[in-house]
C-alpha cells in the first residue's frame, strides 16, 4: 500500500514514494498461476467477476507472464528487414519499441503510438516509459509520478506491452533482451546527457529506426504553459474545491486574496441570478396586467359598453334621429376598425340632421308668435 504524500518545507505536496514505486515495479514478480499483470494493490482489479462477459484488460508489463510467453514464442533468429516488414513477408510479429516520458498523457502521445502500431502489418508494440528519477536527472521534473505514467500508457488501445523503468539510451543488450526489430520515434535528433548528440543515431545507421510524425499544437510543455498562464484561476478553483493553501503552496495573504476573489465572483453571480429572476417575474406580471386590461377594456368590452348605453343616447335625440340610429345599430356589425369609423361618421350625420330639425322647429314657433301679436300703431289711445 502507498503511504500518503509528504508535504515539503515549501508547502507543496510531492510524491516522495515515486522512486520507491519504480523500484517496486521492477522487483514485482509475476504469479505464474493467476497470470495477472504485475500491478500494485492500488490498481488491482478483480477480473474474476467479469468471467461471464468479455472484459478488456490493460496491456501487460514486460515481466508479466503474458508478455514473457509472447517473448518466448518470438524466434529472434529470423531477422526482419524494413523491406520485409513493409511487404508483410514475415513469419512472426514485428516487434517495435517506442519510448518516452508520457507525462500528462495526451492525444499527441496517443497519435504517436497509433502511427507506430500501423507502420507494418502484424506489429507487436512495446512502449518504454522512463522512471521519474531518470527523467528528473536527464530532462526535468514531471507532473505525474512513475506509476501514473505507466498506467496511462498501459490503458492505450494501441499498446501491447509496457516496459517500466526504461533506459534513456538503448544498448544492444536491451534490444536483444526484448527482441526488438525496430525503434520508433520522431525524426528530430534527441539528445543524451546534457542534450548533446542523438541517442537514436546508431539505430538509424543500422536501419532499425522508423520515424513517426509529431502532432502539431500539443505537447506536455504546452499544457503546463497553459496552467502556468492561468495560475491564479486554477489556484482559486482548487481552493473552492477544498484544497488547502499548504497543498497548493500559496502564502497566507495569497490565500485570503484568492478566497476574497472567489467570494466576489460568487456575489456577482448571485446578483446576476437575482436580476434575471426579477426580470422574469416582471415580464410574467406585465403579461398578466396586459391580459387583465384587455379583458376589461378591450375592443369587445368597449363595444359592449357602447351597446349598453345606446338606449340612453338615442332617447335624447328625437324620433327621426332615434329611427336612423336604431336602424344603424340594429344592423349586422363587424368589429373591424373600418366599420367602427363608418359608424362614427353615421352618428355625426344623425346629430347634424337633429340640429337642422331643431332649428327649423324654432323658426316656425317664432313665426307663429309674431303673427298673433297686435300691430304697432294700429289702435287709438
Amino acid at each position: 500500500m502507498f503511504e500518503p504524500e509528504s508535504p515539503t518545507t515549501s508547502g507543496r505536496s510531492t510524491p516522495f514514494h515515486d522512486f520507491e514505486t519504480d523500484q517496486q515495479l521492477e522487483d514485482n514478480s509475476t504469479d505464474s498461476e493467476s497470470g495477472q499483470c504485475p500491478v500494485l494493490s492500488l490498481y488491482d482489479l478483480n477480473f474474476e467477476k467479469y468471467v461471464s462477459k468479455p472484459f478488456m484488460k490493460p496491456c501487460p508489463y514486460d515481466n508479466d507472464v503474458q508478455a514473457l510467453d509472447e517473448l518466448e514464442a518470438c524466434d529472434y533468429t529470423q531477422r526482419i528487414t524494413y523491406e520485409m516488414a513493409c511487404a508483410g513477408q514475415t513469419k512472426r510479429r514485428v516487434r517495435i519499441y517506442a519510448d518516452g516520458i508520457y507525462d500528462l498523457f495526451h492525444q499527441g502521445h496517443a497519435r504517436q503510438l497509433m502511427q507506430t502500431k500501423n507502420l507494418f502489418p502484424n506489429v507487436y508494440l512495446l512502449v518504454g516509459v522512463c522512471s521519474t528519477e531518470l527523467t528528473l536527472k536527464m530532462k526535468g521534473r514531471t507532473v505525474m509520478n512513475g506509476l501514473e505514467r505507466y498506467e496511462a500508457v498501459r490503458h492505450c488501445r494501441y499498446v501491447d506491452e509496457v516496459v517500466a523503468n526504461a533506459p534513456w539510451t538503448l544498448t544492444d543488450e536491451f534490444l536483444n533482451e526484448h527482441k526488438i526489430d525496430f525503434v520508433a520515434h520522431d525524426d528530430i535528433p534527441y539528445g543524451g546527457a546534457g542534450g548533446v548528440g542523438d541517442i537514436y543515431a546508431h539505430l538509424k545507421e543500422r536501419g532499425m529506426f522508423v520515424a513517426t510524425e509529431r502532432t502539431p499544437g500539443v505537447s506536455t510543455s504546452d499544457i503546463v504553459a497553459r496552467i502556468v498562464k492561468d495560475y491564479d484561476l486554477f489556484v482559486r478553483r482548487n481552493l473552492a474545491r477544498g484544497y488547502t493553501a499548504k497543498e497548493l503552496n500559496v502564502s497566507f495573504l495569497s490565500e485570503k486574496k484568492f478566497r476574497l476573489q472567489n467570494k466576489m465572483d460568487e456575489l456577482k453571480d448571485r446578483g446576476r441570478r437575482v436580476k434575471v429572476d426579477l426580470q422574469a417575474r416582471w415580464e410574467a406580471k406585465s403579461r398578466d396586467l396586459i391580459k387583465a386590461f384587455l379583458q376589461a377594456f378591450g375592443r369587445e368590452r368597449l363595444f359592449s359598453i357602447w351597446r349598453e348605453s345606446k338606449g340612453k343616447i338615442m332617447s335624447t335625440w328625437g324620433s327621426n334621429t332615434s329611427l336612423a340610429a336604431e336602424s344603424f345599430f340594429d344592423s349586422d356589425q363587424d368589429d373591424s376598425e373600418d366599420e367602427y369609423m363608418d359608424a362614427m361618421s353615421a352618428s355625426d350625420s344623425v346629430l347634424e340632421a337633429a340640429r337642422v330639425h331643431a332649428a327649423a322647429a324654432e323658426n316656425a314657433n317664432n313665426l307663429s308668435r309674431s303673427s298673433s301679436s297686435p300691430e304697432v300703431g294700429s289702435g287709438n289711445f
